[in-house]
């Protein structure tokens, strides 16, 4: 077998053996997961995980996950709390405590202090005799065979079996508050999904660029003000109501059809009833016109009172696509 044939074949051993550690979680659900997103989704406080080595890595994931999906949530190195972090723990928080073992020294100095608090704590091993499962109040079950490691050492399974556990805990959380993706998209929002719910076609307009021409207009106008606005087209207003739009490729198909533009007004080369869209619009609904009438610009307009122009140009910068 090739060095390239070998390496792909332990890649499928590696994917496959993690892929068969996660299914059977399914079967290690017991009473204890509900009870703990019972408890999490009712707690005034926050939720606190901690974990050591390994183990942290996966709470500090957790804890990402959790507070975008509306559970907030700290996390706390396993190490570092008997060194003053245990400050952050709140009378009214619960604490889930990540650990293959559950043996670990510093797990089994965090958890009697924990205990003391008053605090809940849930316990997340793949050692269900451990001293953590034996003093926590709840245990979520992580326990795998082995290790995708061919040395059953490196914590391969075991940590994407714990990810997987904090991942169900988030999505039945959502599921308990209802949380859609307007929610999510509150707490995202600089990303791409985030502007896709919530920027607003007003939040894009750039007053100072509004070109506007009037019906008898003559096009060395109409081309002067496309060209100084810099957006393509031009709106034609009459008694301050939008009766049409003069694209960049109106004037170039009328400079097609004639050698003379000599009399030729605004009126005669717009397009009557131009698409248009209101301030308060999301962007990506003036995208999605813009793709339905393979279209570049939008009139914005509220109540007929011309507000801008937007441009599928702006909405690319912005990463909506």
């Amino acid at each position: 077998m090739t060095a390239k044939n070998n390496i792909l074949q332990t890649a499928k051993e590696t994917i496959i053996a993690e892929s068969q550690a996660i299914a059977k979680l399914a079967e290690l659900l017991t009473d204890d997961f509900v009870k703990t997103v019972e408890l999490i989704h009712n707690t005034k406080g926050r939720l606190v995980v901690t974990g050591i080595g390994k183990s942290a890595i996966i709470a500090q994931k957790m804890v990402a996950t959790f507070n975008s999906t509306g559970t907030p949530s700290s996390f706390l190195h396993a190490s570092e709390a008997v060194h003053g972090d245990l400050g952050m723990v709140q009378p009214d928080d619960v604490v889930i405590c990540i650990s293959k073992s559950g043996n670990s020294p510093e797990i089994k100095i965090l958890v009697p202090i924990l205990n003391r608090f008053g605090n809940p704590l849930i316990a997340m091993t793949g050692n269900l005799t451990s001293f953590l499962a034996k003093n926590a109040q709840y245990v979520l079950d992580t326990t795998v065979e082995k290790e995708a490691c061919p040395n059953n050492l490196a914590p391969t399974n075991s940590t994407t079996a714990q990810l997987v556990m904090g991942d169900c805990l988030a999505v039945c959380l959502m599921q308990l508050r209802n949380f859609k993706s307007e929610d999510f998209a509150k707490y995202h929002p600089g990303g791409a999904l985030g502007k896709k719910l919530l920027l607003q076609v007003k939040d894009m307009l750039d007053e100072s660029k509004k070109p506007t021409v009037s019906p008898d207009a003559n096009i060395q106008t109409v081309i002067f003000e496309i060209s100084e606005k810099r957006l393509g087209v031009t709106a034609v207003e009459e008694n301050e109501k939008i009766i049409g739009i003069i694209t960049d490729g109106d004037i170039r198909r009328m400079l097609s059809k004639t050698e003379t533009i000599s009399g030729i007004t605004a009126r005669d080369i717009m397009t009557q009833n131009p698409k248009m869209i209101q301030p308060h619009n999301l962007v990506v609904e003036a995208l999605n016109i813009m793709e339905d009438f393979a279209i570049t610009q939008l009139i914005v307009a509220e109540n007929n009172s011309y507000k801008g122009v937007i441009h599928l140009h702006d909405i690319l910068k912005e990463g909506i696509v």
